[in-house]
């Protein structure tokens, strides 16, 4: 039966390990690197952990996506003495399990020693993995776990597709780090990989950057959809033709290995899951255990939500915990379950059955797609990449603009989320801005819901993704760096307010209301409608939109936003008269799409096919020239 080497034996040296080292050893000593040799030293005498989000092996899930059968362990060690102990847990695990009848002593050697042993996996394994006690400093060599299957393994070629805009600091690292770790390496899939860079900003020096296994394409801007889809298309046409196309984001930190473990993972995946998306988790930038999301949901209310609890995979039981993790029904009678496309994989048949994505530039691309294939997903401890969290990237263009737009379109065009409320997202936006007399964030959501209701033309047409982006960019809400802000606020009259009495805590306070004051506010969004008063005093609020600190905005004139994050700001007023006008044309705007929703959804869907077709895409990037 073929065997295949499926994860190495992971130690790095970059922030996050050794930021946050528990994600590949758990240890009573440090574990160093030799920058003379390569070489990864156990440091002195201590009892070193491997059974981790990176070092443990994820049996449970081999077993369900592919045909395993049997586990190995390759480990090569030299200097003190030191004993090997296989670990394992279940679903009820807060520690490793050693299984002592695997334990093995190694006499001291300056020498390198290996031990290669079949794994014992327990039926009801989720992971194993391995212990090591030392009795003084021990190098780690080539180690590697090994899988074997009952049928030929699949032939794979991988591309991995990134679309960049002007980020030359995370693209061209991590171009030079798939070089060195993967194309350069003499792993199997440095011969059946390729990564394509969609160079949107047009500011990539190919000449420096790119190779025979490097591909550098200028692209107009036409965002990650736009990019993406190129990346897709470039995939399908290439000689050898991929058979996965790997879509990651470019802002992210990433580990070869993670790419590494899902080339291997095609190689062996059964005939259930052939065609499934891999999701890799997304992990917290700044907090690098920390996980996000693998994979999301749309939401009956129709937001966007982890499917996951966020977890910190520094702790053990939550690394059995994101392995054992069932969906809830709940969530998976919604059939809106998708893989953000910071590290999705995709299989080349699922696109060419179910099309291209649709023409966004940004946001609900990915989520619109994974809903629309309806795929089997597959995630596993190990597969991932590092993002900046949501909360310090907030932008009210997408989230106020291009959230709403993009997701009434999907729901007309392909079905996509019907169980999910985008007329009640949209109206609890507004009125959420309203509220906190976000007045240009409000218009950004009518904005979009007026471009929507232009019919599937306006979208068709090549350059007016780019177009109304930037747009809405201009007209959101424009920040100021925080002594800016101060001088505005000073100049408002609120003398009083200084930037240097803020903190976190301050910012992200609230106060109780009484159950007749919320009564008030639901009345008269916060009285500017039926009862209106201009307000008294300010309140300090956060930037994001999805914050309602009620208590704290109650009969307020002036709210100081703050982004303490990015240490910016705004200054909003109180104004009766711009929340009438902007309530006057939202009322305009639903009685028109009350008028005209059954054509639209009649006109979005029967270009469905046109939108996500091969022959549109090339004439819209210009690939037909």
């Amino acid at each position: 039966m073929p065997a295949i080497k499926f994860a190495n034996i992971l130690l790095e040296c970059n922030p996050r390990s050794t930021s946050y080292p528990a994600l590949y050893c758990r240890s009573t000593q440090p574990f160093v690197r030799d920058h003379m040799t390569g070489e990864w030293m156990l440091y002195d005498a201590g009892v070193f952990d491997f059974t981790t989000f990176f070092n443990a092996l994820s049996v449970g899930k081999l077993r369900r996506y592919t045909s395993a059968q049997r586990f190995f362990l390759h480990l090569q060690v030299k200097g003190a003495a030191c004993t090997y102990v296989q670990t394992a847990a279940d679903a009820f695990s807060a520690h490793p399990i050693k299984l002592d009848d695997t334990k093995r002593e190694l006499p001291a050697s300056d020498e390198w020693q290996a031990i290669d042993v079949e794994l014992t996996v327990p039926s009801d394994a989720v992971i194993v993995g391995f212990e090591l006690a030392t009795d003084g400093p021990v190098l780690i060599g080539e180690s590697y776990y090994s899988v074997e299957i009952d049928r030929p393994l699949r032939d794979v070629e991988l591309v991995l597709a990134t679309t960049t805009f002007k980020k030359e600091e995370f693209i061209e690292a991590n171009i030079a780090l798939i070089k060195e770790s993967i194309i350069d390496s003499s792993e199997d899939i440095a011969q059946h990989f390729t990564m394509r860079v969609i160079d949107n900003g047009r500011t990539l020096d190919a000449g420096k950057l790119a190779s025979d296994r490097v591909i550098i394409s200028p692209n107009d801007n036409v965002g990650g959809a736009g990019g993406f889809t190129r990346g897709m298309i470039e995939a399908m046409e290439q000689t050898p033709r991929a058979t996965h196309i790997l879509l990651m984001d470019d802002d992210v930190a990433v580990s070869p290995e993670s790419i590494k473990r899902t080339y291997n993972l095609l190689r062996l995946v059964n005939d259930e899951y052939a065609e499934a998306f891999i999701s890799g988790a997304m992990l917290n930038y700044e907090i690098g255990e920390e996980l996000w999301e693998d994979t999301g949901f749309m939401t009956k209310e129709g937001t966007f939500a982890p499917a996951k609890p966020q977890l910190r995979l520094n702790k053990f039981e939550d690394v059995v915990f994101n392995e054992t993790f069932r969906v809830p029904s709940a969530i998976t009678k919604l059939n809106s379950r998708y893989a953000a496309w910071w590290y999705c994989c995709i299989p080349i048949s699922v696109i060419e059955k179910n099309g291209l994505p649709l023409p966004y530039f940004v946001r609900c691309d990915d989520a619109e797609y994974g809903v629309r294939c309806q795929p089997k997903f597959m995630t596993m401890n190990g597969l991932c990449i590092w993002h900046m969290s949501f909360h310090v990237r907030y932008n009210a263009a997408v989230e106020r603009y291009q959230t709403t737009r993009n997701t009434m379109i999907a729901q007309c065009t392909t079905g996509f989320a019907p169980k999910s409320d985008f007329m009640r997202e949209m109206h609890n936006n507004i009125r959420l801005e309203l509220k906190k007399f976000g007045y240009d964030n409000a218009e950004l959501v009518l904005d979009a819901f007026e471009d929507f209701m232009k019919g599937p033309d306006f979208i068709a047409t090549p350059g007016m993704a780019e177009k109304t982006f930037m747009a809405a960019n201009r007209n959101k809400e424009k920040l100021v760096p925080f002594d800016e802000l101060e001088r505005q606020v000073h100049a408002a009259g609120l003398t009083d307010f200084h930037i240097a009495d803020i903190d976190r805590q301050l910012v992200d306070a609230d106060a109780p209301r009484t159950r007749l004051q919320r009564l008030n506010d639901l009345a008269t969004d916060n009285n500017q409608r039926f009862i209106v008063k201009e307000g008294k005093g300010y309140a300090v609020i956060p930037v994001i939109g999805w914050a309602y600190p009620a208590g704290a905005i109650r009969g307020k004139e002036y709210l100081i936003i703050i982004d303490w994050y990015n240490r910016m700001g705004a200054l909003r007023k109180k104004d009766p008269e711009r929340y009438a006008q902007i309530s006057k044309r939202y009322k305009e705007d639903l009685k028109a799409y009350k008028r005209n929703i059954k054509q639209l959804r009649h006109d979005y869907s029967a270009r469905r096919d046109e939108l996500t077709s091969l022959a549109f895409w090339k004439r819209y990037l210009g690939m037909d020239k």
